[in-house]
């Protein structure tokens, strides 16, 4: 049996476009997010929102991703690990927020620069943090007046 060159075609047609959707999803979600660069650690109070692969930031513009996460059994906060472009200096002290993209998107990291003329090594800690906002607390804050602090 014999095939016709148009069904070649076609078929080959439909497999590189499969193939560049596989590509695109893998550099959208992070998964082929920067293996090299600058491998930073924070440690935050609640990460909600944030998981492998979420964005860094720095002024809007992405700049590396979290590249692990964990629970610190002594502190019992949440640390990360986050991977940054080697080109983008991060002063020494800098620091990173867990911020949210509106009221329905997704959360990033974003890295507020310091002052600083040292910049942080390969493996260095951003120690001022601030963890996620919880958009419930707050909600339940103004609906009780804001009388109330969070538990």
């Amino acid at each position: 049996m014999r095939e016709s060159p148009v069904e070649v075609l076609t078929g080959a047609l439909v497999v590189l476009v499969a193939g560049g959707f596989l590509v695109y999803a893998a550099q959208a979600t992070g998964l082929g997010g920067p293996s090299e660069g600058v491998r930073l650690n924070a440690s935050f109070r609640s990460i909600e929102g944030v998981s492998l692969g979420t964005d860094v930031r720095l002024a809007g513009v992405k700049i590396g991703s979290v590249t692990d996460t964990a629970l610190d059994p002594q502190t019992f906060r949440a640390t990360t690990e986050l991977t940054v472009n080697a080109d983008v200096p991060i002063p020494d002290d800098s620091s990173a927020v867990v911020a949210s993209e509106g009221l329905l998107g997704g959360n990033f990291v974003e890295i507020v620069p310091g002052g600083s003329l040292t910049t942080l090594a390969d493996g260095g800690e951003i120690v001022d943090t601030q963890g996620a906002v919880s958009l419930l607390q707050l909600l339940l804050q103004y609906i009780s007046g804001g009388s109330e602090q969070p538990s």
